[in-house]
């Protein structure tokens, strides 16, 4: 008989933002059918621990392949657009945790009741307390605003203890890692320091967000395996931006 020696979770609630494009795999834009797998086999073990998980997905997996089709459209409509993006991302993925035994609920900032509930805070806190997954569907719901705003609001909202930044890299870097190779990975840094170094971690309003609410973000890798389940345990995982 084996015993997991492992610690128990860190956080009690977190908000995780995943990019669109971390749905594609290797395909040039849509969703990758074994990746969105994978990635909900990572999201349900951290859920399966009790862990309340919240998360926020952006659209440019999808809006990336009508993108040239934008061209030349004013900003809000194309901003819409990419909510409607982010809308699918959010049934795809709520369905596969669905299909695989966790209750998973999608809410929308803009109303489209056919298919996603709209976001009302109370419900959504309440589906957290249930155990199911909430995924916070179209950004803000105001266009000019990214979906990393939108992280850092619906983490702000609803109380999460820390912002999980899902990227292709496995933490925030003294350099382009691709580029230089001498770079080496913050364990740590405070905001105040990553403002200063212009590292680019979210876009200003989400960063600005997070640290005036001392709102914590960690910077992970979403492609490497265990990570997400690293990183919810407290363990020496991607790079914790602190207040």
């Amino acid at each position: 008989m084996t015993t997991d020696t492992r610690p128990a979770p860190v956080y009690k609630r977190i908000l995780l933002k995943l990019s669109g494009e971390a749905l594609m795999g290797d395909d040039a834009f849509g969703i990758n059918h074994a990746t969105i797998e994978r990635m909900v086999d990572e999201i349900l073990a951290v859920a399966k621990t009790g862990v309340e998980l919240a998360i926020v997905i952006g659209g440019g997996n999808i809006f990336r392949g009508i993108a040239g089709g934008a061209a030349g459209m004013d900003r809000a409509t194309a901003d819409y657009m990419g909510m409607l993006a982010t809308v699918m991302n959010s049934l795809a993925l709520a369905n596969a945790i669905d299909r695989k035994g966790v209750p998973a609920r999608v809410m929308s900032a803009i109303s489209i009741d056919q298919v996603a509930e709209p976001y009302v805070r109370p419900k959504a806190l309440q589906y957290l307390e249930e155990g199911k997954v909430v995924v916070f569907a179209a950004g803000t719901g105001n266009p000019f605003f990214t979906t990393d705003t939108a992280a850092a609001l619906r983490g702000a909202e609803i109380g999460a203890q820390i912002v999980l930044k899902a990227t292709k890299v496995d933490g925030v870097y003294t350099a382009d890692p691709m580029k230089d190779p001498s770079a080496t990975r913050y364990s740590r840094i405070s905001f105040d320091e990553a403002m200063v170094k212009n590292l680019g971690i979210m876009d200003a309003t989400a960063f600005a967000l997070c640290r005036d609410q001392k709102l914590p973000i960690k910077v992970f890798s979403i492609v490497k395996p265990g990570a997400l389940e690293r990183v919810v345990h407290g363990e020496d995982e991607g790079t914790l931006v602190y207040a």
